[in-house]
């Protein structure tokens, strides 16, 4: 009978870890941003259909980088919670803390559990306050931590690079133009072999969505869509497209694509 391979609990960790992190490295990065009435969300993403930014309830959003059949489990499992928790109490009683750890109770469990793999994800979720103060962003990792961002975040790509970009133009309580150029522009400036350059990522590839606390409805979330970014963001030089990714991320799909006032909600109430 042959002895069985031995790994020690910590090297064991360690591997899953790396292997979680090198897959959501191959993605492209995602960026978070407070501006004054809300929460910019911002990827680059050159599908029009499949989306990896969404809408969970009233005043909350998701946001996601790695596996899209993992992120989309997860987004749907959201869905459903908020919805229930809210038909069943007040929809004042779902929040973005109470998502962000049902997400890292799960997130926690899968990393642990030594019968599959880590999931290769990495998920925000946003919420919007009255006041922005109240405004909150909840980033979670593959292994099921939860940090409370302020001003800005980015996960996925080349995070580290787009994160420095971020931390010397971020201006807080900037309006939605400035923050949008600002995001895009992090984006953009990332290092191909040790070199960092500035690359000029075209409207269509972009996927723009905020939370608007000006919005009189209840429901905050609403994309930017490429004729309202095209104004927004201006001149900005001749476009390049990004050099191609291979990687298993596919965007999510999100459940309402409108940008009028009159969206349906994301799901029938339970």
């Amino acid at each position: 009978m042959s002895t069985p391979f031995y790994v020690s609990p910590e090297q064991l960790m360690k591997d899953r870890a790396d292997f979680a992190r090198k897959g959501i490295a191959r993605g492209r990065s995602l960026a978070a941003v407070q501006y004054a009435d809300g929460v910019l969300l911002v990827t680059e993403n050159p599908s029009q259909a499949l989306h990896k930014v969404s809408e969970l309830y009233d005043r909350l959003a998701f946001a996601a980088v790695g596996r899209y059949n993992e992120f989309e489990n997860l987004r749907i499992a959201g869905v459903r919670l908020a919805d229930m928790r809210g038909y069943a109490y007040d929809r004042r009683d779902v929040t973005g803390r109470g998502l962000a750890n049902a997400y890292a109770q799960t997130l926690g469990t899968i990393f642990s559990s030594g019968g599959e793999k880590p999931y290769e994800v990495e998920i925000f979720v946003a919420e919007v306050g009255a006041t922005a103060a109240d405004d909150q962003i909840y980033r979670l990792t593959y292994e099921g931590r939860v940090a409370d961002e302020h001003g800005f975040a980015v996960m996925g790509g080349d995070a580290e690079t787009v994160s420095s970009y971020l931390k010397e133009h971020y201006t807080e309580g900037a309006p939605l133009d400035a923050a949008l150029a600002v995001a895009v522009a992090a984006l953009g400036h990332s290092s191909d072999g040790g070199q960092v350059q500035d690359r000029v990522i075209p409207v269509g590839d972009l996927e723009v969505a905020v939370l608007d606390r000006t919005r009189t409805q209840p429901r905050k979330f609403r994309r930017i869509l490429p004729a309202r970014l095209a104004e927004l963001l201006g001149d900005r030089g001749p476009a390049e497209t990004a050099p191609e990714v291979h990687s298993s991320e596919t965007p999510a799909v999100e459940a309402s694509e409108s940008d009028g006032a009159d969206e349906p909600p994301v799901a029938p109430p339970l």
